[in-house]
């Protein structure tokens, strides 16, 4: 099979692969396949990097299917993971019932049982690395979202260890802009699943997402000085942690008794 990227995406591949060593001499990638652009994008071009890597990998593909419509089919990720001779898998997770009864945020709900539920079949399956299609935008729009509404600097790592199940996530498009991943839209007569979520473009995320763009109209450079603003490296002068009473009680009675 001849699997081809064109130069400029598999250079960019290649850079977090190579920069964050994502994957390593007989690593058993897991993909999670939602059947959007992003995941069936990145789903071809981990088969690219098989193909053509000195380091040997398998690769599997599993569907959560968060059970949000009563028609959903996993048909055509089926036959697009058989056409790369990728194995692939299907489980449903009951997400909606859990959204619906928590109380808590739906995305954060939706998020938190997709990923256990992936990383639980991960280690039933045998493998020791989970792939997860995330790009630049959405690393920039979780550092953007964790300043506004939870006042701290963080975002997503490209590669993350889980002590708890002894899996490693990996994320290989966080070089890749979302706009890029649009021209994917068809890849070998696949057409990507439209979102499944009740809650899509009524999210947290999706407001970030439309207040970034109003400011980089304003500032053009807003974009990049968000991502630039992510590595740790960027960090200039900040205030030390604020101080509790008890921390402050000494000092507060010198200054009060001085004279």
């Amino acid at each position: 099979m001849n699997i081809q990227l064109p130069k400029l995406y598999f250079s960019k591949l290649m850079r977090a692969v190579t920069e964050f060593r994502m994957i390593d001499e007989e690593d058993r990638i897991l993909l999670g396949l939602s059947g959007g652009k992003d995941s069936l994008f990145l789903l071809y071009a981990l088969k690219c990097l098989q193909e053509k890597l000195a380091v040997k990998f398998s690769l599997a593909a599993l569907n959560i299917n968060p059970m949000f419509t009563e028609d959903f089919s996993a048909k055509g990720m089926e036959d697009f993971c058989s056409s790369l001779d990728v194995p692939f898998k299907s489980e449903n997770v009951d997400i909606k019932s859990v959204v619906e009864s928590s109380g808590v945020s739906p995305c954060f709900t939706c998020s938190y049982f997709r990923r256990a539920a992936i990383n639980r079949l991960a280690k039933e399956m045998n493998m020791n690395k989970v792939a997860y299609a995330h790009h630049n935008d959405d690393a920039v729009e979780t550092f953007f979202m964790s300043l506004i509404y939870s006042g701290q600097l963080a975002t997503f790592s490209p590669v993350t260890y889980l002590d708890r199940s002894d899996i490693t996530v990996i994320r290989p498009l966080i070089y890749f802009r979302e706009d890029e991943l649009k021209e994917t839209v068809k890849l070998h007569g696949v057409t990507p699943l439209p979102p499944l979520c009740p809650y899509d473009g009524n999210t947290k995320r999706q407001k970030v997402k439309e207040i970034i763009e109003k400011l980089g109209d304003d500032i053009p450079d807003f974009y990049d000085h968000l991502k630039s603003a992510m590595r740790i490296n960027a960090l200039g002068e900040l205030w030390p942690p604020e101080k509790k009473r008890a921390d402050m009680k000494d000092d507060y009675f010198r200054y009060m008794n001085r004279r």
